[in-house]
């Protein structure tokens, strides 16, 4: 391969901060790794915008002639398969289930967002999906929050992975197939839950492991990547640790909409150990590095 090329990792983008501050420590971590040309292109809101993120590598490197862009994603899903390709200058993997003809409303932002100006290669990877090494993160925060609990080391103990959900079938399968595989490596009684909009709810996910296991303390692990609003928050509130209030949150999609989150809270009386998702640690940067050398 030409020695020519740079780096994209695609990120949402967020209204809030967490997520710029964690994609920033990501990127240097990722180049202090690699060593190589790397920039952070944001979907909407945040910047540089993916376009934004290819005028920074022109600049950086000379003769730039390929792009890598990496979706900084667990699962596949809309953004992954539609938006991304879409904002890169290539075709959709599939069909777009909210705007079938490919003719988006003025003010959606794939209308408003800057054309890629880049007449060199891009090759688009498949985002993280269920990657075995994601056990290593579970199991790292399984142990740090074990060394904080207020329990002896009697307690018995009960691990619940926890993740968005979608309306399309891609996050039930990520989670799904990544819980399979983390209850096959575990001694712990677990299950696995969603935030909204799939099935088995966090308290129904919780019910189900309580009905059929002895658990004093529960680890909740949040299957996320960045901080935001959802981990800060509403899952926070569904599991009893901040007081609850439902609010509306909006995704602009070209289609207004808001989500209104039904936190319910949980029924368990014992301890909850509940860390942070999973940020920039070097195990997301390993995984990363793994993709890039793959597709090197």
């Amino acid at each position: 391969m030409s020695k020519n090329y740079g780096i994209i990792l695609i990120s949402h983008g967020s209204s809030l901060p967490y997520g710029e501050v964690t994609f920033k420590e990501i990127k240097e971590k990722f180049i202090k790794k690699t060593g190589l040309p790397t920039e952070v292109g944001y979907m909407k809101v945040s910047s540089p915008s993916i376009a934004g993120a290819v005028e920074i590598l022109k600049d950086e490197v000379e003769d730039l002639d390929k792009i890598i862009a990496l979706p900084v994603f667990l699962a596949p899903g809309i953004h992954t398969n539609i938006d991304i390709p879409i904002l890169l200058g290539l075709d959709p993997l599939e069909e777009d289930p909210r705007c079938p003809d490919g003719n988006y409303p003025d003010e959606h932002y794939l209308s408003i967002a800057d054309d890629v100006d880049f007449d060199g290669e891009i090759e688009l990877l498949p985002p993280i999906g269920p990657d075995d090494d994601l056990l290593k993160f579970i199991d790292k925060r399984i142990e740090e929050l074990l060394s904080e609990s207020e329990l002896d080391e009697d307690a018995k103990t009960g691990v619940l992975l926890v993740s968005h959900g979608s309306r399309l079938k891609y996050n039930k399968e990520f989670t799904s197939e990544l819980f399979s595989k983390f209850e096959k490596t575990t001694d712990y009684p677990c299950n696995f839950g969603f935030m909204e909009l799939e099935e088995p709810s966090i308290p129904e996910a919780i019910d189900s492991l309580l009905d059929e296991n002895e658990v004093d303390r529960l680890i909740v692990v949040p299957i996320f990547i960045a901080p935001g609003v959802h981990t800060t928050n509403d899952i926070p509130t569904i599991l009893g640790l901040k007081e609850g209030h439902s609010h509306e949150h909006h995704h602009d999609h070209g289609h207004d909409h808001d989500h209104h989150h039904d936190l319910t809270t949980i029924d368990f009386d014992g301890e909850i150990l509940y860390p942070e998702p999973i940020k920039a640690d070097y195990i997301l940067i390993d995984i990363l590095v793994k993709k890039v050398n793959d597709a090197l």
